[in-house]
């Protein structure tokens, strides 16, 4: 993935992510989503909050919401429908593997998130990446560039447009094997790994972020060999049996494994054309021109 096209669909995300409401039933009640499981219902006459004993409503807050976010929100919405649309009009079809193979870089760059929620961002994430691959599509339109143009860029820059296998990954490092069997004991009755990484692990650089290590790719020198040999026989959100490490004895926990994605030329090839025409033209991932040549309308217009 080109650094242009990633940070594109981190700026998108970024804009998504600022703060969303949903739908007003007939008794005047809303639903906010926080984040959490259980979404809470207001009316709207209640606050959203308390500072001292100043109430902020959840009207001043959507009105400041309209006011600061509303019209990029609301065009963020237009840009992604007219897209839609004229990518089914154009029978316009990104290949899977290429959102997979983004998907999978955008979750290297998250934390450890519970599984649930890393699901819930995936979904969110597909919807921008196939957007972004559309959108560079249709803004190419009929520009040709040699095929022996876009298989020289290739070879060149090919690693760009792999993804190498990675374990996300942390651990707790105690002194004895005594002192592991009883953090086995509490992680079998479903004590936090985190909370007990804080607690027992002797690793100062990683205890108080819950033992947490990261992403890191199979061929990695920054985390002893053995880790990869022992995570890749378990199975995500599992931990391992204690071993013996340079360090001490280890417990590691694998948050998940991603696998290693290839491409040959051809599965890539429409998309190296992309990127190279957009680069020809000087051309950024903007609907600029596209409001411009279809009939869109919308409350901001003058």
């Amino acid at each position: 993935m080109s650094k242009r096209f990633l940070m594109g669909i981190i700026v998108v995300l970024m804009i998504t992510n600022i703060a969303t409401l949903l739908f007003w039933d007939k008794n005047e009640k809303v639903e906010v989503k926080t984040g959490s499981e259980n979404e809470e219902k207001i009316t709207t006459k209640e606050s959203v909050a308390e500072v001292g004993n100043k109430e902020i409503f959840y009207e001043d807050w959507i009105q400041s919401l309209r006011e600061n976010y509303g019209k990029k929100h609301l065009k963020e919405m237009i840009d992604k429908e007219l897209v839609k649309q004229i990518a089914a009009d154009r029978n316009i079809e990104i290949n899977d593997k290429l959102i997979e193979k983004d998907i999978a870089y955008l979750t290297t760059m998250q934390g450890a998130l519970p599984k649930s929620e890393l699901e819930k961002e995936k979904e969110k994430w597909y919807e921008e990446v196939l957007y972004r691959y559309q959108l560079e599509e249709i803004l190419v339109g009929d520009i040709d560039i040699p095929d022996e143009e876009a298989a020289n860029y290739f070879n060149i820059y090919k690693n760009q447009y792999d993804f190498s296998a990675s374990m996300q990954l942390s651990h707790i490092i105690v002194d004895t094997f005594e002192e592991a069997e009883k953090v086995i004991n509490e992680l079998d009755d479903e004590a936090s790994f985190h909370l007990l990484a804080q607690e027992y692990s002797i690793d100062e650089e990683t205890k108080d972020n819950g033992g947490y290590l990261g992403f890191y790719p199979e061929t990695s020198q920054f985390i002893p060999h053995n880790y990869f040999e022992i995570a890749k026989d378990m199975d995500d959100y599992s931990y391992s049996e204690p071993f013996q490490s340079d360090q001490g004895v280890v417990i590691i926990y694998l948050h998940q494994k991603l696998p290693s994605i290839t491409f040959t030329f051809d599965e890539v090839k429409q998309h190296v054309k992309n990127e190279l025409a957009l680069s020809d033209l000087e051309q950024q991932l903007t609907t600029e021109t596209l409001w411009k040549q279809n009939d869109v309308k919308w409350i901001y217009e003058n």
